[in-house]
């Protein structure tokens, strides 16, 4: 599988969720996401033992669409600035990993509390 690389703006404070859809490099048509569960994180680093999940789903398999997102709370607790995460697929027959999107993340911090 492709990574994907896409880079998100992550508003403090705030609930944040982002979808996407993922398509199959073969076919061009939308990978089928049917047996597959979805992990990610946001670390300061990829070497940091630091991090934070973000919830995950497969919001329709037949068309590839995947969402991840993060509650207030959580990036309540993010301190500013830039960060990296990715996406990884887990194939749930055979326990297979795919990284399949991964980007930087612009964590800013907002005026209004």
């Amino acid at each position: 599988m492709a990574v994907y690389v896409s880079n998100l703006v992550i508003n403090c404070g705030t609930d944040f969720a982002q979808t996407f859809t993922l398509a199959s490099t073969t076919t061009n048509s939308a990978l089928n996401l049917t047996g597959y569960s979805v992990s990610s994180q946001i670390r300061k680093h990829s070497g940091s033992s630091s991090y934070t999940n973000f919830t995950c789903q497969v919001v329709n398999s037949s068309t590839g669409q995947i969402k991840i997102g993060l509650a207030s709370t959580q990036t309540s607790a993010l301190k500013p600035g830039r960060y990296v995460y990715d996406v990884l697929l887990t194939d749930i027959s055979t326990g297979n990993k795919d990284r399949v999107i991964e980007g930087m993340a612009l964590v800013r911090e907002g005026v209004t509390k």
